[in-house]
């Protein structure tokens, strides 16, 4: 999908959050994102307090020697959201990441940071410095996002990753609009719900079996449908991998669209 101030990113990419904690032998895990890669999934989201650096690591063993392929997303956790501390993370997270830049930083949430300009300043700084090419936020609501577009340069924002699911439509009568109207992408972390619940229901299943396909593939396909929204399953298993890698090649119908809406009210 395009991107706010140019350039581009896959709409379909992969999380990181639950991986290198021990959930799956880190051979697997490292094998479903190689497949991601492989199959088109080629935006990799991470950040310095997934398995405290853990995850970093291993998604940077992973892009190893194919950097050039890969959308690299990691962000900066709000305790580190100073100067000096934003500028210090990035290098950390840079050096675990096996990498000289990121496609992508991001304030990982808002906390306690009440002075956004320190931020914007500090990521257009490593902006400059070739370290970062774009810079965002994460789980930032309407208010949080109209506060940093106060900011002097608070409207190079790129992108605000936030929770959006079938199970999940929070955003979409506020943020989702917002962040539409002032050229914000959307990134769609847990897309599948938590839990199984959701890849279980019918609705999803009659939708699949419409399109000889499978319900991770339609709940995938339902977050990018708009194309305003860039969706990161995780996943430590290559085959489920695979699953999620339909939706690239899935278009929804208005009928598909309806009943997902009947069995999924916003």
């Amino acid at each position: 999908m395009e991107l706010p101030h140019g350039g581009s990113a896959p709409a379909l990419g992969q999380g990181s959050w639950h991986l290198a904690q021990g959930r799956h032998p880190a051979a697997e895990e490292e094998e479903a994102l190689q497949t991601g890669i492989s199959l088109g999934m080629t935006l990799i989201d991470t950040a310095e307090v997934y398995g405290q650096g853990r995850a970093e690591e291993m998604v940077g063993r992973v892009i190893a020697g194919q950097r050039d392929k890969v959308f690299l997303v990691s962000k900066v956790a709000p305790s580190h959201a100073t100067a000096n501390g934003i500028r210090a993370a990035c290098a950390a997270s840079l050096a675990r990441l096996g990498t000289d830049h990121l496609d992508l930083y991001l304030l990982h949430w808002r906390g306690g940071v009440s002075d956004l300009s320190v931020v914007v300043d500090s990521f257009e700084a490593l902006r400059a410095e070739g370290r970062i090419r774009r810079w965002g936020v994460s789980n930032f609501r309407v208010a949080d996002m109209e506060d940093l577009f106060r900011v002097r340069g608070g409207d190079a924002c790129a992108a605000n990753q936030v929770r959006y699911s079938l199970t999940d439509r929070s955003i979409e009568p506020d943020l989702l609009p917002w962040c539409e109207r002032h050229g914000v992408a959307i990134m769609a972390y847990s897309p599948l719900g938590s839990g199984n619940a959701l890849l279980r229901s019918p609705a999803l299943a009659g939708v699949a079996e419409r399109h000889e396909s499978n319900p991770a593939a339609v709940a995938l396909a339902w977050t990018i449908r708009s194309g305003h929204v860039i969706s990161i399953p995780e996943s430590g298993s290559a085959a489920h991998v695979r699953q999620n890698a339909a939706a690239l090649s899935l278009r929804l119908t208005a009928q598909d669209l309806g009943d997902l809406d009947r069995a999924f009210p916003a």
